[in-house]
């Protein structure tokens, strides 16, 4: 299939479009720009900066990707980069910033994400896969996301934290504390409200893994004593079973306050 491209796009020399890929009406392409293979861009889309994106993506009317980090005074540089996995659909005005030389100056969003209406992924950012964010979620800098996690609607996370595997954040909640993965949040200041049942039905954990989660979720947030002393306990107790060791290395590796229930 061949490369189609609306007379009225502005394809800057340099830019690299693979196989396929479709390019709407007043579109603007940056000369440093990668687009993969079977990539839709719809009209008014713009990729600009030193930026990758992986095949099969869409970019809906007014989606940007690639613009500077919002940090007053910064200019664009080849070390300020964006990339993006495959078949990643960016609804309309969704963004997303390259990342800041000073601290790595990637950006990084993984496959299958949709990121809707307004939504916003700043500079440094890294997304794993299968990642949804509903309308105007607002996602500061730094911040470390990993698989399969759903944020709702206006939903804004502060900078450098960290959202575990399959975590969910409700809609409307402001996250100034790492959630665990497979928790739930929600709230402003959000607070921990469980775990995301649903989220992990539907991604096919079965009944014993999830029992097992629902344990050491108890044994670390809702039993007697102190926080420390309640995950050391649990440590111990679910030394052997991975996914509760998950939670708990989760907790221990991060240098930021953990989201607990309130």
């Amino acid at each position: 299939m061949s490369t189609q491209i609306h007379p009225t796009a502005y394809i800057e020399d340099g830019a690299a479009l693979g196989d396929g890929v479709i390019v709407g009406p007043f579109c603007h392409i940056g000369p440093h720009a990668r687009i993969g293979a079977n990539s839709v861009l719809m009209t008014h889309s713009v990729v600009t900066g030193h930026t990758e994106l992986g095949e099969g993506c869409v970019l809906h009317p007014h989606a940007v990707l690639g613009g500077v980090p919002q940090v007053i005074g910064f200019e664009s540089t080849p070390d300020s980069r964006l990339v993006v996995g495959e078949n990643c659909v960016f609804r309309e005005y969704a963004t997303a910033h390259s990342g800041m030389p000073k601290f790595g100056g990637l950006t990084v969003i993984g496959n299958n994400c949709f990121v809707m209406i307004g939504a916003h992924i700043a500079h440094d950012n890294h997304i794993g896969n299968n990642v949804v964010m509903a309308n105007n979620v607002s996602l500061a800098g730094h911040i470390t996301v990993g698989d399969n996690v759903w944020f709702g609607g206006l939903a804004a996370v502060h900078q450098f934290s960290r959202i575990g595997r399959n975590a969910f954040i409700g809609g409307g909640a402001i996250v100034v504390e790492d959630v665990i993965p497979f928790g739930s949040v929600v709230g402003n200041h959000a607070k921990l409200s469980g775990l995301n049942m649903v989220g992990l039905k539907r991604r096919g954990f079965s009944k014993a893994d999830i029992r097992d989660i629902r344990a050491a979720y108890k044994a670390i947030f809702l039993g007697d004593g102190l926080f420390k002393d309640r995950l050391e306990q649990a440590s111990q107790d679910y030394a052997e079973n991975p996914l509760a060791m998950e939670i708990i290395t989760f907790i221990r590796e991060g240098d930021r306050p953990i989201c607990k229930p309130g």
